[in-house]
């Protein structure tokens, strides 16, 4: 259970690659769902919402928007933004992860599919995201 939650965190880390100066995210306060698929899981994995601030200083960096122990960082790479979408590769060295993922943006929602490799584990996770409205003070 202990690796799920990770899991878990990992990829709110890295649904967060919304963050570059041109990007069609736009600050506040946004909610976040998200849903596990693991082929040979004997149960699927309940789907995780979390609502969380984005502002214009985390836009501007991926890097810097990854919270946690910088050991255990994934490294943000080919990162591109074409219109609305948003694509990027993502390795955890630590974690021996590798993935890629996509998010398209809309004017207040976005979706997206992140795919991983975990110590030669699949994994695909599918995330929507609605704005709030401005980050609570």
């Amino acid at each position: 259970m202990r690796k799920s939650l990770w899991l878990a965190v990992l990829v709110l880390v890295v649904a967060m690659p919304a963050m570059a100066a041109d990007h069609p995210q736009k600050p506040g306060k946004w909610q976040i769902k998200m849903q596990m698929d693991i082929p040979g899981m004997p149960m699927k994995m309940p789907p995780f919402t979390h609502t969380m601030c984005i502002t214009e200083e985390d836009l501007k960096d991926p890097q810097k928007a990854v919270p946690g122990d910088p050991k255990q960082q994934c490294n943000v790479g080919d990162y591109k933004i074409d219109g609305q979408t948003v694509s990027w590769t993502v390795d955890c060295p630590k974690q021996k992860a590798k993935g890629e993922g996509k998010i398209t943006f809309a004017d207040d929602s976005f979706d997206g599919e992140l795919h991983m490799t975990i110590e030669e584990r699949e994994m695909t996770t599918k995330y929507s995201g609605k704005w709030l409205g401005a980050c609570d003070k």
